[in-house]
């Protein structure tokens, strides 16, 4: 079943009123007592004028902190269950500029078997954690106000944002079914329905980082801005045997035989507002949002959605729902696991770890500089990190870094060391400045800091380079590997890691070959800003829920090319659902590949090459060259660029997986069907 086609006006501002007289509101607020509490530090070494959210307890993120992790409930064996109700919650976000909450009443998701405490973050959805094998059932009701401006039946335009309270779910990165009840975008959830998904992850799933979020077409980018997102974790117990890989969750382990510790990453961009009586957007003299005491800010248009709007906008990108939280518990030496995924609808995060400063005084008013403000607050060199899983999928080899570049979609799982004791800064280095109510420049670079102790490290120095971290992970991962690698590939595993920190035993997918490609797909990215409204294109075409666009063969393994325009000059990260990709090449302009050093000037595309992805950003100019297998599931899907009011705007196919005829072509149809 397909949504139908839903007129709506372009582009809706309503007023908060309106919006209010219409919602159904979860008791979810903080309690006016805590709101009025007075703001707490981040650290003492960074200045007063940045300032942790007023209300959340100092424990506000340990539920991100899995060591061990706890499942999802189960009512039966093998079957993990959750209750996602769908509502206005009315809730806060800190504003470090101003230096209080600000009140908010966003479309959120609420875990109906597990309340939300007072002071818990409002706009983050549960997490999820099963093993392979098992299955998941969602239910979705969907408590949204039937009424809704955003849903008129006077217009057949499917690429206008439109009907923003009806939704659906997306299991994004699960290699599943797309059909029926399981990863199916194609369906919708009107206000007071409820829907069942079923989600059963085979037995061979590998094991890693994936996540949710709703996937209705027109209303997507307005949803996930809110905070409709949350973590699946797939977790494996297979060992690796001479014949076969295992999963990667069996060599993260301690010596007293308990995972590594684990860190979960959601990073979100809820670009919410604030309206006066006439409907206009309230601003600051330099153009960023502003939402004054006694106001609620409301994410209820399309009007903020466009290039820069974020940055302008003043906002500050949330971890778990928290803005500028402070993570507990590390100890210097000991390895973690990050797992980080970026939920936001359009702007890049570079992720870095730096040593903040040692008894900073304040920020002078003075200092406008972004580079004044990391110079003396965070002063370190970037901490180098080491990737071990892209999209949820197992690399290769692990990849030192310094900076990780997340674009919407993407995840990152980091093996860190922190070597000294103290304040680590958690930084977007991507993001701009901003200025606070005191007049000086505050960094929205800063998206939080780790607390650091001694630990079990105790006296023993831990290397703080590059080189001396990696070779102190290596030795980290090879005692890790005689402990719990079988006797068969205990010498493999450990060789493996020693020629470089290759993890080639735990990579879920074989190299697809170039003598086992059997055909081959284009893709173009494109918006054409002479048409009204603007287009937003793959193949020159918008998005037609009547067409299939590609009819592709179980079995059959393509080569794609994929490529972004240039007028604009915009890149667009590209998802496809159901199998993931491995990248082939990445060639840039002048036709170097550059899918194993980078580039100078950006570091996203290092190490990239033979890697596995479900979603890969493709720069305007460049060409992207990657390979896919066709494997178990049959139906239709889509695939879409996911900075996501460009896909809600039309940047989005129709894809059908058929069986093959008697020719080794697709067979799609009814009754026999057609090629």
């Amino acid at each position: 079943m397909r949504h139908r086609p839903i007129a709506a006006s372009r582009r809706p501002a309503p007023h908060p009123a309106a919006c209010a007289a219409t919602t159904t509101i979860a008791l979810l607020a903080l309690a006016p007592a805590a709101l009025a509490q007075p703001a707490e530090r981040l650290v003492p070494a960074i200045p007063d004028a940045v300032l942790q959210r007023a209300a959340p307890p100092p424990d506000a993120l340990a539920p991100f902190l899995l060591a061990p992790p706890v499942p999802t409930p189960r009512v039966a064996p093998g079957e993990a269950v959750l209750d996602l109700a769908i509502r206005y919650v009315d809730g806060a976000i800190w504003d470090p500029a101003e230096g209080r909450d600000d009140a908010a009443r966003l479309r959120a998701y609420v875990d109906l078997a597990a309340p939300a405490a007072a002071n818990a973050p409002a706009y983050v959805g549960p997490t999820i954690q099963v093993t392979p094998g098992e299955t998941v059932r969602v239910t979705l009701h969907n408590e949204l106000p039937v009424e809704d401006q955003s849903c008129p039946g006077d217009t057949a335009d499917i690429n206008v944002p439109h009907c923003f309270n009806r939704t659906n779910l997306h299991s994004h990165g699960l290699w599943i079914s797309p059909t029926g009840n399981s990863d199916n975008v194609l369906i919708a959830i009107d206000p007071g329905v409820s829907f069942q998904y079923e989600w059963n992850i085979p037995a061979d799933h590998p094991s890693g980082t994936f996540w949710y979020h709703p996937h209705l077409h027109g209303g997507v980018a307005l949803q996930v801005s809110s905070g409709m997102a949350g973590f699946i974790l797939v977790r494996g117990d297979r060992l690796p045997t001479p014949e076969t890989t295992g999963d990667i969750d069996t060599l993260l382990m301690r010596a007293d035989g308990t995972p590594y510790a684990e860190r979960l990453v959601l990073l979100q961009q809820n670009q919410y507002a604030c309206y006066d009586a006439q409907g206009t957007l309230e601003t600051n003299p330099d153009g960023t949002y502003r939402c004054d005491p006694g106001q609620t800010g409301i994410i209820e248009s399309y009007d903020n959605f466009a290039p820069g709007d974020w940055a302008a906008s003043g906002r500050y990108t949330s971890i778990n729902g928290e803005i500028l939280p402070t993570f507990p518990g590390a100890e210097a030496g000991r390895v973690e696991r990050w797992r980080v995924a970026h939920a936001g609808i359009r702007d890049t995060v570079k992720l870095e770890f730096r040593k903040a400063a040692e008894g900073a005084g304040p920020l002078d008013a003075s200092a406008g500089a972004e580079e004044d403000w990391m110079a003396a607050n965070c002063p370190g060199e970037p901490l180098a990190t080491f990737a071990m899983a892209e999209d949820g999928l197992t690399r290769g080899v692990i990849d030192p870094r310094t900076t990780s570049v997340l674009q919407p979609g993407y995840r990152t799982d980091l093996l860190v060391v922190f070597p000294e004791a103290g304040r680590y800064c958690v930084i977007d280095t991507q993001a701009p400045a901003t200025t606070t109510v005191s007049g000086g420049a505050e960094s929205r670079q800063l998206l939080g800091a780790v607390d650091v102790s001694l630990g079990e490290a105790g006296a023993d120095p831990v290397p703080t380079d590059a080189a001396g971290l990696a070779a102190y992970l290596e030795a980290a991962l090879v005692a890790a590997a005689e402990r719990t690698m079988p006797a068969d590939v205990r010498g493999a595993v450990i060789a493996d890691l020693r020629d470089g920190l290759k993890l080639t035993k735990f990579v879920p997918h074989p190299t697809i070959e170039a003598a086992e490609v059997t055909g081959t797909q284009t893709l173009a990215f494109s918006i054409d800003t002479s048409s009204t409204p603007t287009g937003f294109l793959i193949d020159g075409e918008p998005y037609d829920p009547t067409r299939i666009d590609r009819l592709l063969t179980l079995g059959g393994v393509d080569e794609w090319t994929l490529t972004s325009g240039t007028n604009p000059a915009a890149g667009h990260p590209f998802h496809i659902h159901v199998n993931p990709f491995q990248v082939v090449a990445i060639l840039n302009p002048a036709g170097v590949d550059v899918s194993v050093t980078g580039e100078p000037d950006d570091p996203q595309y290092a190490g990239m090459k033979g890697v596995w992805k479900d979603t890969l950003f493709v720069k305007p100019g460049y060409r992207v060259v990657m390979r896919t297998r066709y494997q178990r599931y049959i139906g239709e899907f889509v695939l879409h660029c996911h900075i996501l009011d460009h896909e809600d705007q039309g940047m989005m196919q129709n894809v059908v997986i058929a069986l093959p005829g008697a020719d080794g072509t697709a067979l799609f149809g009814t009754h026999g069907g057609a090629h």
